[in-house]
Parts: structure tokens; C-alpha cells; sequence
């Protein structure tokens, strides 16, 4: 029996369990189980609260595949949610422990509860080797690939995981599913890569939908609307600080000047809880 939490963040949802209190084996294969839609929980992967010996706690991520990812900034918001909410801790400031290194949050409550996160998601990676990208570049910024029938020219950063940017004239008439499947696994990614497709609206605002690594096209992607601020700040098409637009709703980032960290702002919704027998 295990007790699970369905939460969201921007509609990039989670299936939450507390492996501190609770023994969880064959992670992988109960991430694929969670995740189905039809014959399980439903959801865009499953996150396990874990101990650290260097943070406050410690978030492992598994796609709907069963991969394990490294980070997911839609979900780390959650689990400050959920660490909060449930009373394992009753710090607003934390620190998780995540394949992509330590990150900090600042939780803001109401009436008790956590409503909004602000991540501290840490410098992005640029080096095209770090992120990693098959590229001459440095920063990677006119990477040419081909997909179907279209050619596309990438910005790429990495959030702790790999991000694949390009421009595109119409985010809402895009087929994300028809180009995103194919680029993921450009031989151009050594761990295949998310991809971004953007649409800039103004200097403060983009829109942006995703294809998300191991997942496919979900409803946001944190770490996506983090590396896509840096892509656009890099091409001088924004400002450092923006609000990204995706289908999910909208998430509001800075890559500040001062330290070079990217910070993002928000929700984090708890959908149900319940038990798996």
C-alpha cells in the first residue's frame, strides 16, 4: 500500500510520493504504471521526496517512460509544496537535492498553505559539451537541423538538462508532436534533448510550447521556460527578465545579472491524494 499525492504545477503534472516514510522499489516501472492515463493515475511522470545528507531533501524524477530525468522545474515547485503542506518541514526557505545539483526555493504561503515557489535554478550550462550538444559553437547558437520537411536553427542551453530553442511564427497552428518527436533524437543530442518551440511576442513576453524528453508535448516544462529566457536574452530578442506564456499558464523568470542565476516564479497546485494498493 502506498499513499500518493496527484499534484500540478501549470498543468505539468506529477504523481508525488513521500520515500522517506514509505519503502519504494522499482521506481521505473511504478513511474510507467502512475503515469498511464487510462490504466493508471495519469500523469506526466512520477516524483519521489527522498532524504539528503546535503540538502533538506532530496527529489527524484522519472518520466512517463520510466527514465530517469534530472530536474523538472514545474515539479520541484510541488515538492516544496508538498513538504510544506504535509509537515515535513516548516521552513519556507529549502534546499533539494537533484541530479542537476542543489537548488533552493522560497515558498510563499497563504492561510498556511503554499500557493507560489520561487526556484533559485542556478547559472545555465552553455558549454555545448556540458549540455551536451554536437557543436562547434560556443554559446550553441545557430544549430541547424532538419526535420520532415523543415529546417530549424536552435539556441541550446541546459537547466541541469538539455534544451533545444527555435523560433517559430505561430506557437498555436505548430505541430509540435510531428517535429518534436524527431528532433528529440537528433543524433546532433547525446542524451536526447527537450525541445522549445517559441513564439516572441515582446521584449517581456514569449509564448512557448514544448516536447518534453521521455514525455512528449506536456503543458509546461520550468526548466524549458528558464532556458528559453537565457536563448532569447542570448539573441537579444528579450530582456533578462520575462514572462513565459505556456499552455499550462504562465511562469515569470529572471536570469539575474548580479550572481548570473535564473530565478522562476510559480504555482504549485495540489489535484488529489490516494492510495495504491
Amino acid at each position: 500500500m502506498i499513499k500518493f499525492t496527484k499534484m500540478q504545477g501549470l498543468g505539468n503534472d506529477y504523481v508525488y510520493i513521500d520515500a522517506i516514510n514509505q519503502n519504494i522499489e522499482n521506481m521505473s516501472s511504478l513511474a510507467k504504471f502512475v503515469s498511464d492515463r487510462h490504466f493508471g493515475i495519469g500523469s506526466d511522470g512520477l516524483i519521489l521526496i527522498c532524504k539528503s545528507d546535503i540538502a533538506d531533501f532530496k527529489m527524484r524524477m522519472f518520466n512517463s517512460d520510466g527514465s530517469e530525468a534530472e530536474m523538472c522545474g514545474n515539479g520541484i515547485r510541488c515538492v516544496g509544496k508538498f513538504v510544506y503542506d504535509k509537515g515535513l518541514t516548516s521552513k519556507t526557505i529549502l534546499t533539494i537535492e537533484t541530479l542537476a545539483g542543489i537548488k533552493t526555493l522560497k515558498l510563499n504561503t497563504k492561510e498556511g498553505k503554499v500557493e507560489t515557489v520561487k526556484v533559485d535554478m542556478g547559472e545555465p550550462i552553455l558549454e555545448p559539451e556540458k549540455i551536451p550538444v554536437i557543436s562547434n559553437e560556443n554559446p550553441v547558437k545557430n544549430l541547424l537541423l532538419k526535420a520532415k520537411d523543415k529546417e530549424f536553427k536552435f539556441t541550446c542551453v541546459s537547466m541541469g538538462n538539455p534544451h533545444a530553442i527555435t523560433e517559430v511564427e505561430d506557437t498555436e497552428k505548430f505541430d509540435v508532436e510531428k517535429y518534436g518527436k524527431v528532433l528529440e533524437v537528433d543524433k546532433a543530442f547525446p542524451n536526447k534533448t527537450n525541445v522549445e518551440f517559441i513564439q516572441i511576442l515582446d521584449k517581456e513576453h514569449i509564448k512557448m510550447r514544448v516536447w518534453e524528453r521521455g514525455a512528449g508535448e506536456t503543458l509546461a516544462c520550468g526548466t524549458g521556460a528558464c532556458a528559453t529566457t537565457v536563448a532569447c536574452y542570448l539573441n537579444e530578442k528579450t530582456n533578462r527578465k520575462v514572462e513565459v506564456e505556456l499552455l499550462g499558464g504562465k511562469l515569470y523568470i529572471e536570469w539575474n545579472e548580479k550572481d548570473n542565476h535564473i530565478y522562476m516564479t510559480g504555482p504549485a497546485v495540489t489535484v488529489f491524494e490516494g492510495i495504491l494498493n
